[in-house]
């Protein structure tokens, strides 16, 4: 098949506003294939200074099941249109591969696109997909838009790829241990756990990863670790520029840890200096090889048998 863009959900609807927080929930079908990416497209027209930079931070929480498994949970530590910086669900998904999530910078018109990775082998003949979207308030009237859900399938895709539902923990300003849950049942390893708290600021003074350092890291060192020191954060912000992305070396309170690969023989354990009371998530990141298989389905254990005539019979009978 190589590549093959199909859009399979569009309405005018599922949008932001400044109305309030919003939660959309949509399920459509999708064909069979190995789904490398769902991407979700959103464009407004809209009153100037609707968001303030990047149009993630309106991202609060995204959830996709495909066939009745969950493979992205995500939910931002903090969103705010009135966030003049680079977004916590920027920085995450740009965490994955440069790109995932960009946007055409503009004030009064927006289009953004927001790339997950999946790596799911659909089986042939037709799939579900559920997705659910929560969008904090815009900062200003949105006069229209639209939504739509675009999928890339890649036969060359290499690896299945699973955005765990975050582990939240309430912090003293002291260090504590931190147990991250990591599912069983979804085949991978560790490629990273992203780090946010819920402001816009680190408050954290090292983190270490029990079982690959012998000290805690600094926020610089993760940054420096993590690509993020090399301008590594890559943002819109129309106030500085309507031709050109912005860059930026962090994200207030939030990062991507590596952790190259780590097995899932045990929940990930972190030892966590706050340097305030605060509360973090810690939201795993599962990569495995493709291994062609279809991506599992329910399966009818009992027969139905539905007769008018027993049913008749049966009323009769009573």
């Amino acid at each position: 098949m190589g590549i093959l863009y199909s859009q399979v959900y569009s309405d005018t609807t599922s949008i932001p506003s400044n109305a309030g927080a919003l939660t959309f929930n949509n399920a459509f079908n999708l064909p069979g294939g190995l789904v490398e990416e769902v991407i979700l497209r959103i464009t407004t027209v809209n009153t100037t200074n609707a968001v303030l930079a990047d149009f993630g931070n309106l991202l609060t929480a995204c959830r996709i099941i495909l066939n009745g498994n969950t493979t992205t949970d995500f939910r931002s530590g903090y969103s705010s249109s009135t966030n003049n910086a680079a977004s916590q669900a920027n920085t995450f998904l740009n965490s994955l591969g440069e790109g995932r999530m960009v946007e055409v910078p503009g004030d009064t018109t927006e289009e953004v696109f927001f790339r997950c990775p999946v790596g799911r082998q659909m089986p042939a003949g037709i799939s579900r997909i559920e997705t659910e979207v929560t969008w904090a308030a815009t900062n200003a009237a949105v006069a229209s838009g639209t939504c739509q859900w675009w999928i890339r399938y890649n036969s060359a895709a290499p690896v299945t790829s699973t955005i765990v539902a975050s582990t939240s923990f309430n912090h003293a300003a002291s260090e504590e241990t931190v147990v991250v849950r990591v599912p069983s049942g979804v085949p991978g390893t560790l490629a990273g756990v992203f780090v946010q708290n819920d402001t816009a600021a680190d408050q954290l003074n090292g983190i270490r990863t029990i079982s690959q350092s012998d000290y805690s890291l600094s926020p610089g060192q993760i940054r420096a670790f993590n690509g993020d020191l090399s301008n590594g954060i890559m943002y819109a912000d129309d106030d500085v520029s309507t031709t050109a992305q912005q860059v930026a070396v962090s994200c207030a309170g939030g990062m991507m840890l590596p952790l190259f690969g780590l097995t899932t023989n045990d929940d990930l354990r972190l030892i966590v200096n706050s340097s305030a009371v605060t509360t973090r998530t810690y939201t795993p990141v599962l990569t495995s090889p493709i291994s062609g298989k279809a991506e599992p389905q329910g399966t009818q254990t009992e027969a139905l048998i539905a007769s008018p005539a027993t049913a008749i019979l049966d009323r009769a009978e009573d």
